[in-house]
């Protein structure tokens, strides 16, 4: 909790809101004159106190609850650190909503019927640690929404209405340790979806209606330790997605409609604690659990089962709970029981039959007793049972999983050949990930025309005939990751003109499929990573008008031609990180207006000229440089780039020294880390430029020998250089520092009541 439960605030000590001015006295004594100070400064906090609000000026708190406050309020004291504006009505969070209080740390805006958060809406907030967003309307995280909480750590986003989250959400999430999307409208999870969080540990995803997880959903969580699935939709276990979870220690899965749990399911190497309890279980495979060596706490309350095998290569288990099932004690029980004996383990449930034995424990059985009889269970299924009929006349294609409710159907890991028809018209998602198809043959889909998803991952395809979607008119999403495409026709796309996702990562292209775009007018987002594409050339993305983000990543590109980025006028994101570029396509850019972010990471440019960046300067927000050898930038590369760059990423390069940035008034993020900065004369406008910055820029020195090592805004170095007493001779006194701190904090106090701020170091 941010300031307790209280839905209204009490005035205490230290608490401001309008009130009269203090009568003094008039033998007024020396312990008077405090006091008159003290509420002569309370009068000017309240003065400054928006009219429905309460301040604390000695904690810097402020409370507006419970109001009508319909927009922020602009007089919300600077210096604020926690503001809590639950029980408004904001509707709508604009950009740059917290500018003029960029010292919070905790931002509580819990019922506030907030619907939607424009791309901005936290920029500033450089410090803030804690965002709760609870109970609110929002049905959409954009791709900027979260942008600037670099040092968030706990975002509470439960009881929303988040149905989707565009990729790169948690982009600038980095020191993020706690997400909580509870509550919410999400029905599954594409591959990468959570990339950034990279020390993140707690992930709570639970009561949404989640039916399908990409394999690499939970690919980009290296310090995950928890993982909260609950309350899903999930028939069957996700055991790919959750392999890539080496660190997680807790998984809960309880109250989903899981049916089995299938040999080596789960293959999680520290998991501890393994909660499947409320679901639908009515087998269990001996060695289900052998992957999970570390696993110590098995919850099976609540299911289906009748009975367990002795559980193969789970040897670190300590206890299984199995309250709640219909155990079935007979002389098929005995392994388990003997297998619980000899392992030490510890077994919570009793039995439901046979009459005799119903109500023990197992602890309490001997083997004697359990005895076979006529009563045999019944066999218990191998794999997923075939679902009834569904919406329409259609049932479920034999030995696929269909889910009337949430109108989705699965087909995955089948070891199909053929794409199966017939499925319920009704259809919104369809997973047919895992099997073996090699070609999508014309009119492949017929009847599902409230298709939206259509997952093919993995399915070793390498044609897509002429009128392969036909009918999908309804398709926004396609998934064709993972396979072994080489070339595209217009006409594969016939019959799907929604289609705004288009995933063609990791497959075999060796250059853009030119001329697939046309009769994909409403194109939004084009992934071509991990391909063999070595160049761009015009008319490659001819038709793909719409396009916003163009995802090229991981290729083998060296040139891209003038022209050929110009059909996407509205493109705002370019990602060519780790390609084989040796300069800046400047060139190209000159057709991309309204381009936001363009990453260049992990490409072989050394040099960088004069204007690089002029095509796109009146747009660029977010710039990627780290990482590529770079050994000059010139005086005037960053010419026309400045007070719109709010993220600068040069990281692990090998110049010694960069171009004078006075003009980069709005950045958010600079990173500096790893570059060899030489800490003679030339760099001291770098190091007072760094002073100036409320950021952490992590530049150090590299030479000479007596100040390798040492942090570029912290360096004495610069102290010989000419000019250095221009604005810095203060510094080097001790005694003007002194004094000019006392009268530093005189003044604020003179301005405002609350005491004990300072500003943060960068």
């Amino acid at each position: 909790m941010l300031f307790g439960d209280a839905c209204e605030p009490r005035l205490s000590p230290g608490l401001t809101s309008v009130s009269p001015q203090p009568q003094v006295p008039s033998n007024m004594g020396p312990s008077w004159g405090l006091l008159l100070l003290a509420a002569a400064l309370g009068a000017t906090a309240a003065a400054r106190c928006p009219a429905p609000c309460v301040c604390d000026n000695l904690r810097a708190h402020v409370l507006c609850l419970n109001g009508s406050l319909t927009a922020i309020p602009d007089t919300i004291p600077e210096l604020t650190r926690k503001l809590d504006l639950r029980g408004n009505s904001f509707m709508v969070i604009p950009a740059g909503a917290f500018l003029a209080t960029p010292y919070l740390t905790h931002l509580d805006l819990r019922h506030c019927k907030v619907e939607r958060l424009e791309e901005g809406a936290f920029r500033g907030l450089g410090r803030l640690v804690y965002l709760n967003l609870a109970s609110n309307g929002i049905a959409l995280l954009y791709q900027e929404s979260l942008d600037g909480l670099f040092s968030l750590q706990q975002l509470i986003l439960e009881g929303n209405r988040i149905e989707e989250i565009q990729p790169g959400a948690f982009g600038h999430l980095a020191s993020l340790t706690v997400l909580d999307l509870r509550a919410n409208a999400l029905v599954y999870l594409p591959d990468m979806i959570f990339q950034g969080l990279q020390v993140l540990r707690w992930l709570r995803l639970s009561h949404n209606a989640l039916h399908v997880l990409g394999t690499e959903a939970f690919a980009a969580l290296p310090a995950l330790r928890r993982l909260s699935l609950d309350h899903n939709e999930l028939q069957a276990l996700p055991g790919e997605a959750l392999a890539r979870l080496d660190g997680a220690t807790r998984l809960d899965l309880g109250h989903n409609p899981i049916t089995y749990v299938a040999e080596e399911a789960l293959a999680m190497a520290s998991l501890r604690h393994l909660f499947l309890d409320h679901a639908s279980l009515q087998e269990v495979a001996p060695d289900a659990f052998a992957r999970s060596p570390q696993l110590r706490i098995l919850d099976l309350r609540e299911n289906q089962l009748q009975g367990l095998p002795p559980l193969a290569g789970a040897g670190g288990l300590v206890r299984v709970s199995l309250d709640g099932n219909p155990l079935l004690c007979s002389c098929l029980l005995r392994p388990f029981h003997k297998w619980l004996a000899r392992a030490r383990v510890q077994a919570d449930g009793a039995c439901a039959a046979p009459p005799a034995l119903r109500g023990r424990s197992l602890n309490s059985l001997k083997s004697p007793e359990m005895r076979c009889s006529r009563l045999q269970p019944p066999p218990c299924p191998t794999a997923p049972p075939e679902q009834p009929s569904s919406a329409g006349s259609r049932q479920c294609p034999r030995g696929c999983v269909c889910s009337p409710d949430f109108h989705h159907g699965s087909c995955e890991n089948r070891d199909l050949r053929e794409i199966p028809r017939d499925f319920p018209e009704d259809t919104r998602l369809l997973d047919l990930r895992r099997n073996r198809f090699r070609t999508v043959p014309p009119d492949a889909f017929p009847g599902l025309k409230e298709l939206v998803s259509l997952h093919l991952q993995r399915c070793s395809i390498r044609e897509l005939q002429p009128g392969a979607l036909q009918g999908l008119e309804s398709l926004v999403y396609l998934y064709l990751t993972d396979n072994h495409l080489s070339t595209l026709e217009a006409a594969a796309f016939e019959g799907a003109p929604q289609l705004a996702y288009l995933d063609l990562d990791h497959n075999a292209f060796t250059r853009v499929p030119a001329g697939t775009f046309w009769l994909l007018p409403n194109l939004i987002s084009l992934h071509l990573q991990h391909n063999a594409i070595g160049e761009l050339v015009e008319g490659d993305l001819a038709g793909a008008r719409g396009l916003r983000w163009l995802y090229l990543a991981g290729n083998a590109i060296r040139h891209i031609a003038p022209a050929s980025l110009a059909p996407t006028k509205m493109l705002e994101k370019l990602q060519l990180e780790g390609n084989h570029l040796s300069e800046v396509p400047t060139a190209a850019l000159w057709d991309l207006p309204a381009l936001s972010e363009l990453k260049l990471s992990r490409n072989p440019i050394k040099h960088m000229g004069d204007g690089v960046f002029v095509p796109v300067a009146s747009s660029l927000q977010h710039l990627y440089l780290d990482n590529m050898g770079l050994e000059q930038i010139s005086p005037h590369a960053f010419t026309g780039l400045g007070p719109k760059i709010r993220s600068l990423y040069l990281e692990n390069n090998k110049m010694s020294n960069i171009p004078d940035m006075n003009n980069f008034t709005g950045l958010e993020i600079l990173n500096l880390q790893d570059v060899p900065f030489h800490c003679d004369c030339q760099l001291l406008p770098l190091h007072r430029w760094i002073n100036k910055l409320n950021l952490c820029v992590g530049a150090t020195c590299g030479s000479p020998a007596e100040a390798q090592g040492l942090k570029v805004k912290l360096s004495t170095t610069f102290q010989t250089c000419p000019g250095w007493g221009q604005g810095e001779a203060g510094k080097t006194n001790p005694n003007k520092t002194k004094a000019a701190s006392k009268s530093s904090k005189k003044k604020r106090l003179g301005k405002s009541p609350v005491r004990g701020f300072s500003k943060s170091r960068a």
